[in-house]
C-alpha cells in the first residue's frame, strides 16, 4: 500500500504522515505548503507541492507513486472565514474534491478516507452526537464538509471505492514540540497567545445551560487523532468495494471552556482569569462526541487526556514563540 496524503505538512497532516510511516506505511504527501511546514515532514516521506485539486499533477502523482489509498486532509477550515468568503470554501473543499475523485477513479485508487468535522452537526440538542445524529450545519464551513462526505460515498458506491469519513471533534496538543499547531485559531493556541502577550483568555459567552454556564466541547489529542487515521486506512482493506466508514473521533467526555482556561492557568503558570464577552453565533452549548461506533468497528479509543493536550501543545507553543519562554 502507498498512501497518499494531501495537506500532509499541516499541523494535522503531518501527525498524520508520522504515525503512518511509524507504522510501516508507505506515504507520499501532496501539500501547496500554503499553510503547511515542510520540515514537519519525516525525512523519508516524499513531498510535492501544488495544489489537490490540480488534476495534471494529481494524474502525475498517483501513477508516478503507484498510490492505492488517498488520506485526503487539504481545505479551508475556519469557520468566520467561509461565511465571509462562501465561493471560496465551495471551489476548494466540494469543487476541489471532485477533482481529486475524478482522479482517484481514473488511477484505479480503491481506499479513501475523507477529513470530515463535527460542523457537519449544526447544533444538535443532544446529551451525546452520534453518527446518526441529524446534520444540520450552520455555516459554509459545515455545508462543504457535508456535501464533500456525500460525494464521498456517491463516489465510492458508483466506482468500487471503500472510503471513510472521520468527523473531527476539537483537536489539541502536539506529538512533539516541532509539529506543533503554529495558528491562532483553535481555542488552546488562542489562549496561550492572549497569555503571552500579558492579556487575559476570553470566553465567549458564560449563561449557557451548562453547569458553569460555558460551552462544553470535547477534545481529541492529535496524536489520537492521527492513530485513528491509521487505524481506519488499515480497516478499510477489508472493507468490501462500495462500503462506507462514518465515524466521530472524539473521546466522549465533555470539557467546559472555563475549565480549560483553568487547565491553561495551572500548566503555564500565568494568570488566567478569563474576560466574559458577548456569545458568538451558532456557539452549540454543548457539543460531545459518542465514540461508541469507533470502538465496536475498530476496536479503538482515544488513549490521551486533556491535561496531555494541554501540555504538549504548551511546549510546542514556547519553542516556536521565544517571547513565551520568557514569561
Amino acid at each position: 500500500m502507498t498512501w497518499l496524503i494531501t495537506g500532509g505538512a499541516g499541523y494535522i497532516g503531518a501527525h498524520v504522515a508520522k504515525a503512518m510511516t511509524g507504522a510501516g506505511e508507505r506515504v507520499v504527501v501532496l501539500d501547496d505548503l500554503s499553510t503547511g511546514i515542510e520540515e514537519r515532514l519525516p525525512a523519508d516521506v516524499p513531498l510535492v507541492r501544488g495544489s489537490a485539486s490540480d488534476r495534471g499533477l494529481l494524474d502525475r502523482v498517483l501513477a508516478e507513486h503507484a498510490v492505492t489509498g488517498v488520506v485526503h486532509l487539504a481545505a479551508k477550515k475556519q469557520v468566520g472565514e467561509s461565511v465571509e468568503k462562501p465561493l471560496l470554501y465551495y471551489r476548494e473543499n466540494v469543487s476541489g474534491l471532485g477533482v481529486l475523485l475524478e482522479a482517484v477513479v481514473a488511477a484505479g485508487v480503491k481506499r479513501f478516507v475523507l477529513s470530515s468535522s463535527a460542523a457537519v452537526y449544526g447544533v444538535p440538542d443532544a446529551e451525546l452526537i452520534d453518527e446518526a445524529t441529524p446534520c444540520a450545519p450552520i455555516n459554509p464551513y459545515g455545508e462543504t464538509k457535508l456535501a464533500g462526505e456525500l460525494l464521498v460515498r456517491a463516489t465510492g458506491r458508483a466506482h468500487g471505492l471503500t472510503t471513510a469519513c472521520l468527523r473531527y471533534f476539537n483537536v489539541a496538543g502536539t506529538a512533539e514540540p516541532e509539529l506543533s499547531d503554529t495558528g491562532v485559531h483553535n481555542v488552546v493556541p488562542m489562549f496561550f497567545d492572549r497569555l503571552t502577550r500579558g492579556e487575559a483568555p476570553r470566553i465567549f459567552g458564560d449563561d449557557y445551560p451548562t453547569p458553569d454556564g460555558t460551552c462544553v466541547r470535547d477534545y481529541i489529542h492529535v496524536a489520537d487523532l492521527a492513530d485513528a487515521h491509521l487505524a481506519v486506512a488499515r480497516e478499510l482493506t477489508g472493507r468490501a468495494p462500495g462500503e462506507d466508514l462514518t465515524l466521530n473521533i472524539g473521546r466522549g467526555e465533555g470539557v467546559s471552556v472555563r475549565e480549560l482556561a483553568a487547565l491553561v492557568g495551572e500548566i503555564t503558570g500565568l494568570p488566567a482569569e478569563p474576560v466574559i464577552e458577548p456569545r458568538r453565533p451558532g456557539d452549540a452549548a454543548k457539543a460531545v462526541a459518542s465514540s461508541a461506533r469507533m470502538a465496536e468497528e475498530l476496536g479503538w479509543t482515544a488513549r490521551l487526556g486533556v491535561r496531555d493536550m494541554v501540555e504538549s501543545a504548551w511546549e510546542g507553543w514556547r519553542l516556536h514563540h521565544p517571547e513565551a519562554r520568557a514569561r
